[in-house]
This record gives C-alpha cells, structure tokens and sequence, in this order.
C-alpha cells in the first residue's frame, strides 16, 4: 500500500485536479451506507465532485489537519483526514483520526488496517505516544474494526458537530514489531469504512 499526502494546488482545496477529485468522488461514493451515517451528502446516491472538494475543504480547514491517500496497485483505496491535536481540547496531547475510508467494493481485503497502522505509524515516527477517534455510538461495524485494532473506548460523548452520541476511542502508540507495521496488540479483521467523530 502507497500513502501520499494530499496536497491542493496552492492550498485551495477546491481546486484538485480533475482526475483526484474523479477517483475521490468514486471512493465517497462507493459505500452509500457509511455516506447515509455520516450524513455529510445531502444525496448519498448521488454524489458530486463538487461536494466532494467541499468536504475536503472543511477537513483541511483546520491547520492541523493532513488528508492521506492509500492506493494499492496504483488505484485510491482509502483515505485518512487526521489532526496533530484536536481543535476544541488544547489539552488533549493526542492526535486525532477524524476519518477513515476505504473502498466500499473492495472490503475485507486489509485496505482499513493497512492504512490505519500507517497512520499509527506516522504518528509514532513524530514521537506520539497515543491517538484517539470518535465512533458514532451507532456504528457497530466501525467499533469492532477499530476494537479489533487495540483501541478502547475512553468516554462517551456527543459528537461536537451532529450532536449524535459517539464513543471516543484511544489506542497506546507502542514501537512497531519488527518486519511490520503496527505494534501487533489487538490487530485483527477490518478493512471496512469508519465514519468520521
């Protein structure tokens, strides 16, 4: 799996190249259930590249935020929006996963836990110790995959901007196991889509 870093023509979000926000706009719409919970797109079944940009924009509106792509023999398979810190707990040393996708055709092939041990991983090379998501309480396929990978749910709050109920996960950042990534404690199945918290 190959992780590159989105980055917009001079800053500007909505100005991908059109081949990107192609391939972007096919992966959000390759899982109209993760769409319909997240209820980011007014119409899961049909949606724009323009929504598309505009959601990306709001991810990295926020100068924390990094927005990874993982693609595997050369086509996006995920993609991952982190934050170094959250934007409302300055007191909070951990990094945030604020969403995790994959490609709704190509579940239960890895994609998921490929990419979220590399998140892990980048996180651990900028020497952080821990990092935490939020679930929608709902979503009982998003907390077994990431339960599956080590996290543990930490508290139980609303979600800061749908106001839903969400768990708040946070998974120990350990040194990776030789050979691999990741650090092997509660690895497991996953691969499919997490909503953003």
């Amino acid at each position: 799996m190959l992780i590159e870093t989105l980055l917009p023509p001079a800053g500007d979000p909505l100005a991908l190249p059109a081949p990107v926000l192609l391939e972007l706009t096919e992966l959000y719409a390759s899982d109209k259930e993760f769409q319909q919970l997240g209820g980011d797109f007014p119409d899961p079944e049909h949606i724009r590249p323009e929504e598309v940009a505009a959601s990306l924009a709001g991810e990295l509106s926020h100068p924390d935020a990094e927005i990874l792509l993982a693609r595997s023999r050369g086509r996006l398979v995920g993609l991952a929006a982190t934050l170094r810190h959250h934007p409302s707990r300055p007191d909070d040393p951990d990094p945030w996963i604020g969403l995790l996708m994959t490609d709704g055709r190509a579940r239960r092939q890895g994609h998921g836990r490929r990419l979220a041990h590399a998140v892990e991983d980048r996180f651990r090379e900028q020497g952080r110790t821990g990092v935490r998501l939020a679930v929608p309480r709902g979503s009982t396929t998003a907390l077994a995959f990431w339960t599956a990978l080590g996290y543990e749910i930490v508290e139980e709050r609303p979600d800061p901007r749908r106001g839903h109920p969400a768990y708040v996960l946070r998974k120990e950042l350990l040194e990776p196991l030789p050979g691999g990534t990741g650090t092997g404690a509660g690895a497991g199945a996953g691969g499919g889509p997490v909503p953003e918290g």
